[in-house]
């Protein structure tokens, strides 16, 4: 999996290519703590690229999200491919995420 990392006003980007599985969660649950650890409060994970997603991945973003909240910020989802939102939508975390149809209204809503 590719991870690219930007940053747009204040608004943390982390477009994810490939599959979010168990070997690769390790580097994106990297990036998103450096992130919680440096203070950022936005981040938006653009999945167009992303064609898998198991619940190692779940598991990161859910853990992401928690430690985003503790310091008041936000996490939000955009772009999902039918196969990944199904499987947002059979695990719940529909509820837990905003998610957006395209990235620039993950952008307009974070910001």
């Amino acid at each position: 999996m590719e991870i690219t990392q930007e940053k747009q006003d204040s608004i943390n980007i982390l477009s994810l290519q490939g599959r979010l599985d168990v070997s690769t969660s390790g580097s994106l649950d990297e990036k998103l703590t450096a992130l919680v650890e440096a203070g950022e409060a936005k981040v938006l994970v653009d999945c167009r690229e992303l064609d898998y997603i198991s619940s190692a991945g779940l598991r990161v973003l859910l853990s992401a999200a928690k430690q985003f909240k503790k310091q008041e910020g936000s996490i939000a989802l955009s772009t999902l491919n039918p196969n990944v939102k199904q499987v947002f939508e059979i695990s719940g975390f529909t509820s837990i995420f905003p998610i957006y149809a395209t990235r620039e209204e993950a952008l307009q809503a974070l910001s």
